[in-house]
């Protein structure tokens, strides 16, 4: 039945949508409508798709052309990659945003029906794989991803979160296809399934983990940057689209610059922002997105990443997904150069800030950085009632967590968070007189 259901879900991919004629933004009238595919809960991909449609840069730079045209741009939401691929390949859609996985399916499936797509840009990405958690439910006993051999694990297949779930298993010695029952599920679904104990775990990407853990209604078992692996999502266009109309695709790209320099610039604005069109907390957007988030944005297309793409078929093929994919025919960022000029050396050669502890003040317009995470707590606990959000990076992998959610060792003088307890023991294993504390507890020692 697993088999069989993963048959299924690729085959839909297979078969493009019926329907009359394809996007106007091939046309050749006065009015071009350009059609830009987007998942507004998928905060990873937010300066090419929310923050972007909310700040109207895009809108901007089209009517900068002065080519004689009327633009309009119609943004269409979806819950993941599969049906924009399924949209792009049937001519309906010009540009689209998506994760590594689903960029590397929409490659197959654009050069499978004649209908080639390229990875014009890049979005968010973490070069350790943060983006993507394995959780369980707050309850769950499971402490370890070895426990989950026998289990019923809920993923979207083909998506980045599953292929980090089959990278994680095969380093825990259990076999992804036959070492576990897997449900593929939307993420949404997912989580009503471990909500409801009908799945033991939940693997999935930005920003499901980190809300789940938000609300009490999960917990961390393996932070995807475990892996070491980067993770990324970016921006993919139809090749015939981009052919035909060049400056369109360029005048996307500068404003996806835009939208990425003002992220940037105001991290708790363009939270609130991204908060207010998806319904998501805005502190859950901010653990993400921020100043130290977990996600970095430049639309750089960075040979780190694409690298890392190569190394992305193999999983897919392994799950007949896809065959064979030509990434470097695939990868296509002529149009970014273009479009960001000088520009573009710089940022290709930028990369995550380094790792900080941040506190949001209630009421404040900034958050607050601190050298350490027991400078944190010590300011938490003289702020009680006062703090909106506190995040920490884990103290091995970097990733940030919520301060109150993550697992703290206390070595010595020195207070330490993890994401996960697997995490915390790795580090108590190799520290003599190391030991997990509750949070309440850490709380104490910095006060």
């Amino acid at each position: 039945m697993k088999r069989t259901a993963v048959a299924l879900a690729a085959a839909t991919l297979l078969l493009p949508l019926s329907a009359c004629g394809g996007s106007a933004g091939a046309g050749d009238g006065s009015t071009v409508t350009v059609t830009v595919g987007y998942q507004s809960r998928t905060i990873n991909t937010v300066t090419a798709g929310t923050l972007l449609r909310s700040l109207g840069y895009f809108e901007k730079q089209l009517n900068a052309l002065h080519d004689g045209r009327t633009y309009k741009v119609d943004w269409q939401d979806y819950a993941t990659g599969a049906p924009i691929t399924a949209q792009m390949t049937a001519g309906k859609i010009d540009i689209g945003s998506m994760g590594d996985f689903p960029l590397l399916i929409n490659a197959a499936r654009g050069k499978q029906l004649g209908k080639p797509t390229r990875l014009v840009s890049v979005t968010g990405y973490n070069l350790k794989g943060g983006l993507n958690t394995v959780v369980v439910a707050p309850d769950s006993r499971l402490t370890s991803l070895s426990g989950l051999k026998g289990r019923k694990v809920s993923t979207s297949v083909g998506s980045a979160a599953d292929g980090t779930l089959v990278r994680a298993l095969r380093r825990a010695g259990i076999d992804p296809e036959t070492g576990i029952q897997k449900l593929n599920q939307q993420p949404a679904v997912g989580a009503s399934a471990l909500s409801a104990g009908s799945a033991d775990a939940l693997s999935q990407f930005v920003a499901w983990p980190g809300l789940l853990a938000y609300q009490g209604k999960a917990k961390a078992l393996y932070d995807g940057a475990q892996l070491n692996l980067p993770t990324f999502h970016g921006v993919t266009a139809r090749a015939d689209f981009a052919q035909r109309r060049p400056a369109v695709l360029e005048a996307f790209l500068k404003a996806q610059a835009e939208a990425t320099d003002y992220l940037d610039a105001r991290p708790v604005e363009a939270a609130e922002k991204v908060a207010g069109a998806t319904g998501l907390p805005a502190e859950v957007v901010y653990l993400y997105n921020g100043a130290h988030g977990i996600s970095t944005f430049d639309p750089a297309v960075k040979p780190r990443l694409v690298a890392a793409l190569r190394q992305d078929v193999s999983v897919l093929k392994a799950a007949k997904l896809t065959g064979d994919v030509d990434v470097d025919s695939f990868v296509d960022d002529r149009y970014v150069r273009k479009a960001l000029g000088a520009g573009y050396a710089e940022r290709l050669a930028a990369g995550p800030p380094a790792a900080a502890s941040e506190v949001w003040p209630k009421g404040a317009t900034r958050t607050r950085s601190f050298a350490s995470p027991a400078r944190l707590l010590a300011y938490v606990g003289h702020h009680r009632g006062g703090v909106r959000a506190a995040y920490v990076p884990d103290a091995t992998t970097g990733t940030l967590w919520f301060a109150d959610k993550a697992v703290w060792v206390a070595d010595g003088e020195r207070l330490l968070p993890f994401v996960t307890p697997a995490t915390a023991r790795a580090y108590t294993a190799g520290h003599r007189g190391a030991r997990v504390v509750t949070y309440a507890d850490a709380l104490g020692r910095a006060s």
